[in-house]
């Protein structure tokens, strides 16, 4: 009797285990690549030798609303069109040190869904990571590299915090 009941545990917590972790591996959020990774660009940045004549010269003929940094770009997310989303626009001295290890004169920001959880899957792909996730107010944020050598900024965004950030600097939407 003792020897069929502990026959009938073992095969219990068997099935109870091998449910438990195909349930853990079916979620969306826990199936390698099945999360959104990449939810749109956070930003441009590019390199040039005068910054603040390149911002005049974008205000003054295309209209860019600028600020220190470069320009803002809102929109409203297509997964939920209450939500806004920005789009940063920064001319960059060309002596930079901000794209390096990358020689390249230009950066894209990325916007990202979960920055810890895409990080994780980067490091296991062996793509190479350049610093370790920064998380500020209005997001986190990390650089790696692609193949070719362009360094890429991941961002996390927290487009309210950003968003007020953007007001207390003066920033009205480009219309």
């Amino acid at each position: 009797m003792k020897k069929t009941l502990l026959i009938f545990l073992i095969a219990c917590s068997s099935f109870l285990s091998g449910y438990a972790l195909n349930s853990y591996l079916s979620r969306p959020e826990a199936a390698p690549g099945s999360y959104k990774k990449v939810t749109g660009i956070g930003g441009i940045f590019f390199k040039c030798k005068e910054p603040a004549k390149q911002r005049e010269w974008y205000k003054s003929n295309l209209g860019f609303n600028i600020n220190d940094y470069g320009a803002v770009f809102e929109w409203y997310q297509g997964a939920d069109s209450t939500k806004k989303g920005f789009t940063q626009w920064s001319p960059f001295k060309e002596s930079t040190s901000y794209f390096s290890p990358s020689t390249k004169e230009f950066m894209i920001n990325y916007r990202v869904g979960n920055l810890e959880r895409l990080v994780a899957d980067l490091k296991i792909s062996g793509v190479t990571i350049t610093d370790t996730i920064e998380t500020y107010d209005y997001g986190k944020f990390v650089h790696i590299m692609d193949p070719e050598g362009n360094k890429i900024e991941l961002w996390e965004p927290n487009d309210i915090v950003y968003e007020l950030m953007g007001k207390q600097a003066g920033y009205t939407p480009i219309k």
